[in-house]
């Protein structure tokens, strides 16, 4: 019972760190929010008064300056997850089966290669990306001159400027997904596969009936993060088109952000943040569910 006891201590103390900068950073920031947005709190006031659920109530009136800003951003924001998630995950997988194929001298090269671009700054890949689809003066369009074709205006036009926003989030997150499916990859059973060619399966049937069964829970786990990443977008959109061409890729972050600090209504924005993670609560638990309740179906 002592060995126990002093065990636990043990585990407590290595676990006490983490624990303090979850509670400092996450609990805290979280339970602060919900109590700003359930007051009138404006950056400009010293006083903030308690308005209850009026904040989210605002939100949810039809013909509201919040209710329009939090929907238009909520669906612009929607069509990027969208267009995203499907291709960081098809891709990322990808990636991770090609480069698993290479010889074992240069996988890790390879893997350092892809995984470069998750390692940079925000705003060093926005300098990158700009310096590729400026419309004047860009890499591409510098390309497409030289092979007789016209210009094309990346960032201010659609649907030009969705595929800038998407082919600039692959490049930038995709070696974290790559990383992942790559580790799932190399936890299948070798066995498995030398049965299946003894039985004369094609490679397309080893994929299907071997490595996805077996990845499931990993591909699981890609899609849930890579859903939360892209509903939490606000760099690639804020850095290299400042929302435009109009408001056709001004996402939610970005409107609760203007709510907040340009218009001071803190209370208001915070409501909205508070909408935005419960639906992408939501959201990954229909995708847990119907992921394993498929599963348990077959």
């Amino acid at each position: 019972m002592k060995t126990t006891w002093k065990s636990r201590l043990s585990s407590s103390l290595f676990a006490l760190p983490y624990t303090f900068c979850f509670a400092a950073f996450m609990l805290f920031p979280i339970g602060y929010g919900i109590y700003i947005s359930l007051h009138d709190f404006e950056l400009l006031s010293q006083e903030h008064p308690f308005v209850g659920l009026s904040n989210y109530v605002s939100i949810f009136t039809s013909g509201s300056y919040e209710n329009a800003l939090f929907f238009r951003g909520l669906w612009v924001t929607i069509q990027f997850v969208l267009f995203s998630v499907p291709l960081l995950i098809v891709v990322g997988l990808g990636i991770a089966l090609l480069v698993n194929a290479l010889p074992r001298k240069i996988r890790g090269l390879f893997r350092t290669f892809y995984f470069m671009p998750y390692a940079i700054s925000a705003s060093v890949m926005a300098v990158i990306w700009l310096m590729m689809f400026d419309t004047n003066a860009g890499f591409l369009n510098g390309m497409l001159g030289k092979l007789g074709i016209q210009s094309i205006p990346w960032l201010t036009s659609t649907p030009w400027v969705w595929i800038s926003l998407i082919a600039t989030t692959l490049w930038w997150t995709i070696g974290f997904n790559m990383i992942i499916f790559i580790n799932a990859l190399n936890e299948v059973p070798e066995d498995f596969y030398e049965a299946a060619s003894i039985d004369g399966a094609s490679t397309w049937s080893k994929f299907k009936h071997i490595t996805l069964p077996s990845i499931r829970p990993v591909m699981l786990f890609v899609m849930i993060t890579s859903t939360i990443a892209s509903f939490n977008i606000y760099a690639q959109p804020f850095l290299l088109t400042r929302g435009g061409p109009g408001d056709t890729t001004r996402v939610l972050l970005m409107n609760v952000l203007d709510h907040a600090f340009i218009r001071k209504d803190v209370g208001s924005a915070s409501a909205m943040a508070i909408m935005m993670a419960f639906i992408i609560m939501i959201i990954s638990v229909v995708q847990y569910r119907l992921t394993y309740g498929r599963r348990e179906g077959n």
